[in-house]
């Protein structure tokens, strides 16, 4: 797993593209969640999907119990209570609002991380930037709106925020994905509280089976992405790049769901998607040794 890792930090594949290739992949699982949301409930289908993914997890990568020290702990936790937190208000956003527009308002979590931890002044250019483009997706002056369905986005958008910061800071610290053989099973049970009384009483081998294939698409191969992408990107480059996330929401709406933009929203996107790509110029992070490949060096070094 270590000399994999390694080698995943050297791939000629930018991080900004694993990043967008994990969004890609959040969203078409979003808008397929939604014939689950119907039959088990929103919190039901997050237990379920999390619940998998943590299966998976616990398969592919093995948890690295033994280099788990005290002060891992509280990072951990944290990180599947915001996992957990993301996956259950989102999921409970779109089943009121439609999912570019919940996108768009949980954005303003990693728009907020961004903005805070940006050292540059020329930095702050593509928030301001990113944050035109979420208004004109978002279009508020156009009829009524759920004011749960926003709440909901917005406890999503509080966990995707904290899920960036933890996410760099666990990735440093662990091997590859292996710390998500942590944090998913942590963030399943979790889930748990709400899922279960919800989904409890639906559950047969289809529906299983969805959320299977639902959590191959999210969380699995996504965290993974957004894992080895944060090991070579800083939190500021990383939070403003999620700007193309409304875009993609919009975008699978349209293709999955039939939600149809307008075309003030078809400028948000074209908005979003220059923030974007704006960001992740001088975002590049150099790759973070594995802890235990480090020392190995220093003590040939010393040896010789």
């Amino acid at each position: 797993m270590r000399g994999r890792t390694a080698r995943a930090d050297r791939l000629p594949v930018p991080p900004w593209a694993m990043a967008v290739a994990a969004m890609m992949l959040i969203q078409l699982s979003s808008a397929l969640s939604v014939g689950l949301i119907e039959q088990v409930g929103a919190m039901g289908t997050a237990w379920l999907r999390l619940t998998m993914g943590a299966l998976m997890f616990l398969l592919i990568a093995r948890a690295p119990l033994r280099s788990v020290r005290r002060r891992d702990v509280p990072g951990l936790l944290g990180l599947g209570a915001a996992s957990c937190l993301m996956s259950v208000a989102f999921l409970s956003a779109i089943d009121r609002i439609p999912l570019g527009t919940a996108v768009a308002i949980e954005f303003l979590g990693p728009l907020t991380v961004a903005a805070v931890r940006s050292r540059s002044p020329r930095m702050l250019a593509w928030p301001v930037l990113a944050l035109a483009g979420v208004v004109l997706l978002t279009e508020p002056w156009q009829g009524e709106v759920d004011p749960i369905g926003v709440g909901f986005a917005l406890l999503a958008g509080l966990g995707w925020g904290v899920y960036i910061l933890l996410t760099q800071q666990v990735g440093d610290r662990f091997s590859g994905i292996s710390s998500l053989s942590l944090t998913i099973p942590i963030a399943a049970v979790m889930a748990a509280f709400v899922g279960v009384p919800e989904a409890g009483g639906s559950l047969d081998l289809w529906v299983l089976l969805t959320a299977a294939g639902l959590a191959l698409l999210a969380p699995v191969l996504p965290f993974g992405l957004e894992m080895l992408a944060l090991r070579r990107m800083t939190h500021t480059a990383f939070g403003t790049l999620m700007a193309l996330e409304p875009a993609f929401g919009v975008l699978l709406g349209l293709l999955v769901l039939h939600q149809v933009p307008s075309a003030l929203q078809v400028a948000g996107i074209v908005l979003v998607v220059a923030a974007g790509a704006g960001a992740q110029r001088g975002g590049r992070r150099e790759p973070v040794p594995d802890p235990e490949t480090d020392l190995q060096h220093r003590i040939v070094e010393e040896l010789s």
